[in-house]
């Protein structure tokens, strides 16, 4: 009865586990080609940019806080009540592949861009590199001691 009882309770944390949402930094950029962008021109290609990258900035901070709310719950859950993993957003959805999407779409315009040798393309604020970047600052300044 108790190897059951373990079974079934390792069973269903599996699934739990399977179920919460990806950070956004664990999703890939999704191959896309850059034939859809080669009839653009340099302004038709930078508008490109600042439309994708204005919903990439939009969904990055939709999927880390679904991200977030999810292991928040599966904290609570696995420790204290564990009804709450009920609360778990049940993995990645369609947020999640647009995301992958308009980041391929993003390193085509790239591509493009630079194929044209176009000047004052906007610059690129990946999310990913700035959640990164504030990571690696947070680590390294840590409390000062004077």
């Amino acid at each position: 009865m108790f190897k059951k009882a373990i079974f079934s309770f390792s069973a269903a944390s599996v699934l739990v586990l399977s179920g919460c949402a990806s950070q956004p930094t664990d999703i890939q950029a999704q191959s896309v080609s850059t034939v859809q962008y080669e009839q653009y021109n340099c302004t038709q290609v930078a508008g490109e940019m600042g439309r994708v990258n204005d919903r990439i900035t939009t969904l990055h901070a939709q999927l880390k806080r679904m991200a977030d709310n999810d292991a928040a719950a599966m904290t609570v859950g696995m420790v204290i009540f564990w009804p709450a993993l009920f609360m778990l957003e049940g993995g990645d959805g369609a947020e999640a592949a647009e995301y992958g999407r308009l980041r391929g779409e993003m390193d085509a315009l790239q591509k493009v861009g630079v194929t044209k040798s176009c000047a004052d393309l906007p610059d690129f604020e990946d999310p990913i590199q700035l959640e990164l970047a504030a990571k690696a600052k947070a680590e390294h300044s840590g409390p000062s001691i004077h």
